[in-house]
This record gives structure tokens, sequence and C-alpha cells, in this order.
């Protein structure tokens, strides 16, 4: 009588028999492939390490006489091998599936990529990354994110310059695509000094970088007040040849406010209409605050009118800042008229998502 995987795996423990019967029934079918790996996951023994180069082995035997259909790769079982320590072996289950062109999911290479950065294994993070570029997957933001936060206590840029150097010698992906994840992803990890230390050694080594390269780094520094290096890369971004577009302006605009310097918001904003770039709903939100800010309520009023004209939806909060704002210069008729004008029209103002629609295109 054929017992189900569940009471099978009630009935043995690979330490708990003889290895050789062990290795009998692991090879009765392609599902004890996930019971042995549930099992070795969970046991703690001196003899753990000579246990999982067996199963491995049968592991491969199995998948060489199965159709490569029938193996089963199941994110539960690379789950319980990582969060037990043992990471090692999901990385040779790893390497023997790749090996064998069998098929793994973002999700396995994920679950790995997490469980090294949480322990700083950089050697590990960088072998299952590479395994992820290669398989022709673009890898996700999440696993740029899980690679990059393994470099956490790491100096240094040493290693992930290697590392980009290796792949861009032997990736068939864009190179301008990865660099552009990577830079991303370090900066969000809070390693913003290694991002640009990252995009510094690439631009000197005239690495193939790309418009939302810069635009990435121009945000990067918008967000640090490091506004003259932000000016700097702006400019050396028209020298490269690159066309500033709506994303680069407003990102430079947002960064100059940020930093109190309303008067160069101003120059950038008449050289972005003079280079036939329109600005959107991020532009005239910063310029009705920079304006706002200063006192000056016309140019708000004008640049409030402008958008409006141009069948850009005002946001709440652009009501908000001109209401305030038009209060504090004594102007109450206005204000009260705008707060009417908000409140009839709420349910035709824009929202999250219109703001959220130009950040996608920058940290693409």
């Amino acid at each position: 009588m054929m017992m189900s995987g569940a009471a099978t795996a009630r009935c043995f423990s690979p330490l708990q028999l003889p290895l050789s019967r062990f290795l009998f029934n692991f090879r009765s079918s392609s599902a004890s492939i996930a019971i042995c790996f549930q099992l070795f996951s969970t046991e703690a023994s001196p003899d753990k390490e000579r246990v999982r180069d067996e199963v491995l082995k049968e592991f491969l035997a199995i998948i060489e006489n199965e159709p490569a259909s029938s193996v089963k790769v199941d994110c539960a079982y690379t789950d319980k091998m990582c969060k037990a320590g043992n990471l090692s072996a999901a990385s040779q289950k790893l390497q023997i599936l790749n090996d064998k062109n069998i098929a793994v999911t973002p999700d396995v290479y994920n679950l790995i990529l997490e469980e090294a950065s949480q322990k700083n294994d950089i050697d590990l993070s960088c072998q299952v990354f590479k395994k992820l570029l290669l398989s022709c997957t673009s890898p996700s933001a999440t696993s740029c994110l899980y690679f990059a936060k393994a470099f956490t206590k790491v100096n240094d840029c040493a290693d992930i310059l290697r590392f980009i150097k290796e792949i861009s010698e032997i990736t068939c992906s864009s190179t301008s695509s990865f660099i552009n994840r990577i830079i991303f992803a370090f900066a969000k990890s809070g390693q913003k000094d290694k991002a640009l230390e990252i995009f510094d050694h690439l631009r000197r080594q005239d690495y193939s970088l790309d418009l939302i390269t810069y635009n990435i780094v121009l945000d990067i520094l918008g967000r640090i007040g490091r506004v003259d290096e932000m000016l700097d890369v702006f400019a050396s971004m028209k020298e490269t040849g690159f066309i500033p577009d709506t994303v680069s302006y407003n990102t430079l605009i947002n960064g100059l406010r940020k930093a109190g310097r309303s008067d160069m918001c101003c120059v950038y904003f008449k050289e972005m209409s003079e280079n036939g770039i329109e600005p959107d709903l991020l532009t005239y939100t910063a310029l009705i605050e920079i304006f706002g800010r200063s006192g000056n309520a016309e140019e708000s009023l004008k640049c409030f009118r402008e958008m409006k004209l141009k069948g850009i939806l005002p946001s709440i909060h652009i009501y908000r800042s001109l209401i305030h704002n038009l209060n504090k210069t004594g102007k109450v008729e206005l204000a009260t008229e705008l707060l009417e004008e908000m409140n009839s029209s709420s349910t035709c103002l824009a929202g999250p998502k219109d703001f959220k629609r130009k950040r996608r295109q920058r940290n693409t």
C-alpha cells in the first residue's frame, strides 16, 4: 500500500535511518525530493553535512533520470533551508537546477538573497545574483535591494565594483539598466555614499550610463542636500550629450527648493520652458510652494492658472498651499474663493497616482 508524502515524512528521518535505506526512500519518486529537503532543513546533527552531500547527489541522480517537468521546485523548501541556516545547501540546490537548465522562479533567488543579506554574506550574494542575471531574468527591485543590503557593513565599494565589471563582461543584458537598478538599490538601502561612489567610478570608466542613471543620481544628491554636486552632475549630463527631460528638471528644482535656493529654481524653470520641456504637476507643485513661501502670491496664482489652462489637475496640496499663503499675505477674500473652489471640485483633484507616475519613470 502506497503511503502519502505526509505519512512518509512521519515514518523516517534521514538521520535516524541508515543512510542506504534513506537514499532508497529518496529514490522512490520525485515527490520524495520535497520530503527529504524538508527533513534535511530542519535536522540538527554533526552528520548534517554528510547527509546534505548525499541528498544533493541523489537529487542530481533523480533529475538526470526524470523529465525536467516532473521535478517540482517549491519555494517552501528553499525557505526552510535558508531559515535553518543551511545556505550552502540552498545554493548547491540552485546550482544543480541551473546546470540542468531547470527553470527557477525569481522567488527562489530572492529567498537566498534575503538570507544572505541578513548575514552580510557578500560572496554568496554575488554568486546568487550572478546566477539570476545569467538566467536572462531581469532582476526585480526586491532582488537588487537584497543584494545591496549584503554590503551594508562593508566600508568601500571594491567588491561591488569588481562584480559590476565581471557582469558587464559576461552578460548580454542591458548594462545601463542593471547599473541603474544597482545604484537605486544602494541608495534605497541607506548606502547613498556608496551609490554615488559607484556612479562616479563608472562615469570615469566610460560605462554605459543613460539619462535615467543621471536622474537617479540627481535625486540622491537632492535628497541629502548636496546641491552644488547636483548642479555639477546636471551640467555634466548635458555636456555628455543627454537632453534633460521633465524628470530631470523636476528633480533639480525640488532639490533646490528643499535647500532654499528659490532663485535657482526660477532659473531652471525658465531654462526648462526655453528648451520646450513641458512642466507637469510636480513642477507646478514645487513652483507654487516656492513662490508662496517667498510671499509672492501673484506668481503662485499665475502658475496655478497656467497649469489649469494646460489641463493639469491641481492637487489638494496645491490648494492648501495657496490658501495658506494668501491668508498669510492678507488676501483673505481670494483665499476663501479658492477654498470654495477646492471643496466643490474635491472629486476632480489630482491624487497620489498622478505624482507616482513620474517617480516610476525616474526609478526604472
